[in-house]
């Protein structure tokens, strides 16, 4: 019984990756471009920055799904697998805006400072300088944020997506078995999210900057 579980929910494990590998790269580009906005963009760019990283932290993701699927998509013909991972990519992109600014902070000072110094425009210093560093920095909290994602696209369900938590209701309503269905789909978020944290460690321990003896 379990395998016939485990295969038909296991069905649904594809969809899930590929809204997670939409919804991470775009919320980190997006992200990076808001925490250099709030670092470098000057008054204004900066507070509309910080204006934007706060109000999408404050929105449920659910929400924000439900108003780009119903209300936007129809105008710019968005499926639900779009729809749904933009959506989650934008709210996912606040967080790692948060992430990447501390680990930005996090390098000294004084090394734009010395960059500058030696004829390095403030752009070059950040790409050459700077982002290799703090991307060492944000790896291990960038790690769990990517647990998160890759958690909250199962709320692309609601929008009829086929993934594991819908394969899952499928079987429950099928079978009347609930807990060898949601308790299938709960073991492979569990391997899915084991699996990339323990990814993301390897790198983050092939990345780190070795200390001085």
């Amino acid at each position: 019984m379990f395998s016939q579980f485990f295969s038909y929910v296991l069905q649904g494990t594809l969809t899930t990756v590929e809204v997670t590998l939409v919804a991470l790269p775009f919320g980190l580009v997006l992200g990076l471009l808001v925490a250099l906005l709030q670092i470098y963009g000057g008054p204004i760019l900066s507070r509309i920055a910080a204006i934007y990283s706060t109000g999408m932290r404050g929105v449920p993701p659910i929400v924000l799904l439900f108003i780009l699927f119903f209300v936007i998509s129809g105008s710019i013909s968005l499926d639900a697998f779009w729809a749904g991972s933009l959506a989650l990519g934008i709210v996912t992109s606040a967080y790692q805006a948060e992430i990447l600014r501390g680990a930005i902070l996090s390098v000294g000072a004084g090394q734009m400072v010395a960059a500058r110094a030696i004829g390095m425009s403030r752009l070059k210093a950040v790409q050459h300088i700077i982002l290799p560093q703090a991307v060492r920095l944000a790896i291990p909290p960038w790690s769990n944020e990517a647990s998160i994602v890759l958690k909250d696209s199962s709320l692309v369900y609601a929008l009829g997506v086929p993934e594991i938590l819908s394969r899952a209701q499928q079987a429950s309503a099928a079978t009347q078995q609930p807990f060898l269905a949601y308790g299938t789909a709960a073991l492979i978020y569990f391997v899915l999210v084991f699996t990339t944290n323990r990814l993301l460690d390897l790198l983050s321990h092939r990345m780190r900057i070795p200390s001085n003896p």
